[in-house]
């Protein structure tokens, strides 16, 4: 594998290897996502799950939500990878975890990033220690929280209303991932994937783990492929036997779009060769990556660095531009709901809003720059009254 990342990162394919991998994924129906009643359980109308992997809602009216079940056989593991939960489909999401046997949710974005609403807040803080969510009949209680400076671990009590039975939960935060592109090394990375998996809570004891970004696509499908290809690198002994690219095609027929960008495709190519030196025996590494990631430190001490421009890195382009937003995970979720004007295909040749998010994203990248402009305005005006009061 080492020697395979060596010859595309200095060819520069990334992008051509990103664009055989869309090519070459398998398009399946997702009707059920468009029915007028669904529009808007949709965080994105981009972004849709199969109709063949779609979880089901078992006791609700409405069986409907953004979330596919991901099934990895030889490596023994299931992963539903789901939108961030909207205000109103918070508790069809806690509905999903209890009837699943859910026991980990595995969070990879922030709830704001740039400005913009990325997940609805559907856990309890330790401001408001519990939540219910009435149309479901759950309750969410925090127990307790450990805050590090790349992640925050949770420990949360969620109690069925109707049965008075109560669960543990565990949710695995990861707030160190740049809003834009990836993480500057896959240390942080490898020290939260492993913390979940030290948990047990991604075995075959529980149900699956739901894991979830805004869209439920490019961090979480960078997750899920990291993990799976560890576990099998695990079982083979041989790095060589493990074909990211088929694994990658393989999660793609449960879900759409996994893996946004280029860069998303090599970081998991860096996470997965780091992380093989620790399966493959090496202990020291996984021992260096706390530190590395400076774990330890206070949470906002450490920003998360900044996207690199491809240009800088052999092979590293994005179809997006450098340090522009991840597609399907950009703009309002609410307001091009029902809307069929402005269409245009995204990374994965889905047709979506794409254009209103594209200006969406300018208009907030442009705010900063007419504040200055105002502030540059005003200070001429100054001067010219000085120099009218001067004159006369």
């Amino acid at each position: 594998m080492d020697q395979e990342f060596a010859d595309i990162d200095s060819q520069g394919r990334w992008q051509n290897l990103y664009v055989e991998i869309r090519s070459q994924s398998h398009e399946c129906p997702y009707k059920v996502a468009k029915y007028p009643e669904n529009r808007n359980r949709n965080r994105y109308r981009d972004v849709s799950p199969f109709d063949h992997s779609r979880v089901k809602l078992k006791n609700s009216e409405n069986d409907y939500i953004n979330a596919s079940l991901v099934v990895m056989e030889e490596a023994q593991r299931s992963y539903i990878l789901t939108q961030g939960p909207l205000k109103s489909t918070c508790g069809h999401f806690w509905l999903m975890i209890w009837e699943q046997r859910t026991k980990a949710v595995i969070m990879l974005n922030r709830v704001i990033e740039k400005g913009i609403d990325k997940c609805a807040q559907y856990w309890p803080t330790q401001e408001v220690r519990e939540m219910a969510f009435r149309d479901t009949r759950f309750a969410v209680t925090l127990v307790s929280e450990d805050v590090k400076s790349c992640y925050t671990t949770r420990t949360l009590e969620l109690r069925n209303s109707n049965t008075g039975e109560t669960r543990e939960i565990c949710h695995f935060h990861y707030t160190s991932w740049p809003d834009f592109g990836v993480p500057e090394s896959p240390a942080s990375f490898l020290n939260f994937l492993f913390k979940v998996r030290e948990s047990g809570s991604l075995g075959v004891d529980h149900g699956p783990a739901v894991v979830h970004c805004s869209a439920g696509i490019g961090r979480s499908g960078t997750f899920s492929l990291v993990d799976t290809c560890l576990v099998l690198l695990d079982k083979r002994k041989e790095p060589s036997s493990v074909d990211v690219k088929k694994i990658l095609l393989d999660m793609r027929k449960f879900r759409m779009g996994l893996i946004q960008t280029p860069d998303q495709l090599r970081f998991s190519y860096l996470a997965i060769m780091e992380g093989s030196k620790c399966i493959m025996g090496d202990s020291s590494v996984q021992e260096r990556w706390p530190e590395l990631s400076e774990e330890d430190q206070e949470p906002g001490s450490v920003s998360p660095p900044p996207a690199q421009p491809s240009a800088k890195r052999p092979g590293r382009t994005s179809s997006t531009g450098a340090g522009s937003p991840n597609p399907a995970e950009a703009g309002d979720p609410q307001t091009h709901l029902g809307r069929t004007a402005g269409k245009e295909p995204d990374l994965d040749g889905n047709v979506g809003n794409a254009r209103k998010r594209h200006r969406e994203e300018r208009v907030a990248n442009a705010a900063p720059k007419a504040l200055q402009g105002k502030q540059r305005m005003s200070e001429t005006e100054k001067k010219r009254k000085r120099s009218r009061t001067t004159d006369t």
